[in-house]
Formats: C-alpha cells, structure tokens, sequence
C-alpha cells in the first residue's frame, strides 16, 4: 500500500513552488531573511505543540503508514479503510478523527521542512551579502531530513518508545537551532553585567533543561505520566516500589520491558519519579540562573526565565492532580518548547562579542 505516482508529484511539486517563492520573496533583502526565519521559528512551535497533541490524543497510529493516509494524500480518500479499521478495533488507534489530526501534524510539517530547505538556499546565496556562514541553515536543513524518518519510523515501528522520544527532541532541536539563527541576525549589545562564569552556568543549565525535556519526553512516551497520581508523594511515599532496570531500557517495543513481558506498573512509575527528581535539580538550576540574572542587572532575562520556569511547574503539578487533562498536558510540552527557547536566548546574548 503506498501513494499513487501522481499523489506524490503533486507532494513534491508543492514543496518546491514553497521553496522557490520563498527564495524568491527574500532575494538579497536580510530583513526578509530574518522575516521569514521568524515565520518559521513560529510555525516550528505550532508543529511542536501539534506534535504533543497528536500523541497525547492517542492519534499518533492514525495513519498506520507514511507519508500518505492508508495509500492516499487525505483521509477524506480513504474514508473506507478506516472505518474499516475502525470497526475491527473500537475504540483503538484508527478513526477519521484521528486520521486527520496525523496529516495536518504531517502537512504542517511539510511546510515546515520547505520553509527551512528555502532559508538554506538563501543562506548560500547570501553568503557575502549577509557575511555569514551558511552552516548553521545547512545543518537544520539535515537535521528536518533525519527528523522525517524519525516521523516515518515513528509509524512503521508502531511508537517505539526510543524513536518517538527521539522525534521529540528532533522537533525541540529544530525549535532551538531556529531561535539561534534568528538571534544571529540582529545586532546586540549582549546581557549587562555578566562575567565568564556565568557563561558557563548557563550553559550547564541548558544542558540541565535538555535532559529533563528528554525525561519528560520518556514519561510521554511510556504513558507513564499517571504511575504517580499524588504530589508531591507518588503513591503517599517518597520512594515508593520502583524498577529502574526494565524504566530505562531504551531499544523495546512500546509496553514491553527488556524481558519481553508488559511493562510493569513499578517500572513505570520509576520513569515518572526519575521525572520529578530531574524537575527539582531544573528548578534548582534554572532558578538559581534567573536570580543570578536578575541581580545581575539582567532582569528581563532572569524575570522572564523565573516566569517560565513557575509556570512550566505549576502546568506539571496540575498534570498529575488533574489526571492529564489534554489541554494542560499540550500546554506542558508547549512550556517546555518557550523555556528551551528562552535558554538558547541567555545564552546567546551572553556569549555575544559584537
């Protein structure tokens, strides 16, 4: 089962008129670069947000192929085999709901990989103009490329755990290298008052936030988000029965532990606890950047991460009290996109020389 010939043309020639119009409104202007960097940065939330959405609605097998729906460009032409689908399984991973809310999310992603492919060809075009290295607009033009097989084998490896995690960060990734690239195009006097060791801490609390966003990731990934459904005691313990070995056993099938049997609930809840620990050291790490900031003569940039910071926890403290709630958990990877972006800001404005 796969698209028509025609189907995928029609995907391709589409891409392209994205990309050569793109190329073509931005020509030697930098201010358009910058522009349309600044579109694509926006879209790229959006895509991350509808990402968590689709996931998080259960949506993610709702086309069980790729990059078509069941063989075809929409849903709406396979309209026959998903109910089909969904006949056979009520209830499960197939509906047309589903099926539409996977390729908007593919779709939106598309323009996405065209609008970046266009800021990369501007790039080279623009290399003297702009007087500066196309490096960066190549690398995340490569980055989209491997981020769509990680989409593709998100699919065919029906949610693998690794993979879909990996997606995640591949998405975060985009997020980020797009906000440094956008940073890279206005002139800044830099963060006031900051001293090499601070440079340092920074970017140790980027590193911080990387690996929580990664656990984060885990739990979402492992439907592990209710092991703990108190707070901040999981199960009225501190240390309740966990199993870290089957937790953290990354190459397995969704659901299954290293021994092949189903995940047990103490792995899963060892997922989520490890979670919450990494989300006290960000507290603790971010926190004492924001102040540090703030003190500094910073207080834009330490106010501003303090902001995100509270709000991100209270989102997650609420995602456990409230049971998941949809919107709040949507809203909790979203968070987590604006805080990641927020610390690539610091620290590019304080590692700014000119």
């Amino acid at each position: 089962m796969g698209m028509s010939a025609f189907e995928r043309g029609l995907i391709g020639l589409v891409t392209l008129v994205v990309i050569v119009v793109c190329i073509a409104w931005i020509g030697r202007d930098r201010a358009r670069y910058r522009r349309l960097i600044l579109i694509t940065l926006g879209a790229t939330f959006v895509l991350v947000v509808l990402g968590a959405y689709v996931r998080l609605a259960d949506a993610g097998l709702g086309c069980p192929d790729w990059p078509g729906c069941y063989g075809n460009l929409t849903p709406a032409h396979s309209s026959a085999e998903i109910k089909a689908a969904e006949a056979a399984q009520p209830g499960g991973p197939v509906s047309l709901a589903k099926a539409w809310k996977e390729m908007v999310h593919r779709y939106l992603a598309m323009i996405v990989g065209a609008l970046i492919a266009a800021l990369m060809v501007s790039a080279w075009r623009n290399k003297k103009t702009f007087q500066q290295s196309p490096g960066l607009a190549t690398g995340l033009a490569l980055l989209v490329v491997f981020q769509a097989a990680l989409g593709a084998w998100t699919v065919t490896m029906l949610l693998k755990p690794a993979i879909v995690t990996s997606h995640l960060m591949g998405g975060m990734a985009i997020f980020a290298l797009l906000a440094w690239l956008a940073l890279r195009q206005a002139p800044s006097a830099g963060v006031p008052g900051h001293a090499g060791i601070m440079r340092v801490g920074a970017a140790l609390a980027l590193l911080v936030l990387i690996a929580q966003i990664v656990l984060g990731g885990w739990v979402s990934t492992n439907y592990a988000a209710l092991a703990c459904t108190d707070f901040p005691q999981c199960q009225g313990q501190w240390m309740p029965d966990m199993r870290f070995a089957d937790a953290f056993h990354v190459i397995r099938p969704l659901g299954v532990g290293p021994d092949g049997q189903l995940l047990t609930l103490e792995a899963l809840r060892a997922i989520h606890w490890t979670h919450r620990v990494g989300a006290l050291v960000t507290t603790l790490v971010l926190g004492g950047l924001g102040i540090w900031l703030w003190r500094a003569g910073a207080a834009r940039y330490g106010g501003l991460l303090l902001a995100l910071l509270a709000l991100q926890l209270l989102l997650g403290v609420a995602n456990v009290l409230g049971s998941l709630p949809l919107p709040v958990a949507v809203a909790h990877n979203g968070a987590a996109a604006l805080l990641l972006g927020w610390m690539v800001t610091i620290n590019y404005r304080l590692n700014v020389t000119r």
